[in-house]
């Protein structure tokens, strides 16, 4: 899954945050901020972690900060160790 979120979402913690949030579930990946002052996600894991997780990011406070959320899915390439932070 890659969800590329827009709103207030750098440097505000959103990265930090995601990190946090996706210690309580079982998915991978990275997250980074893009030059245009967005903030892109890339996680793997099952379908029902990976939108659990999605939500859980909405719900532990950065909410308020998103203003529109892209969502892709792909078929996961086991590339990812843990969840991390990229600069």
């Amino acid at each position: 899954m890659q969800v590329i979120y827009s709103g207030r979402v750098q440097g505000v913690g959103f990265r930090y945050q995601s990190r946090q949030v996706a210690s309580g579930y079982e998915v991978t990946g990275i997250v980074r901020n893009l030059p245009g002052g967005q903030v892109e996600l890339i996680a793997e894991g099952s379908e029902a972690e990976l939108k659990a997780f999605r939500q859980a990011i909405r719900e532990c406070g950065l909410g308020p900060l998103i203003r529109d959320e892209q969502e892709f899915w792909a078929e996961t390439r086991g590339e990812f160790r843990g969840f991390e932070i990229v600069r």
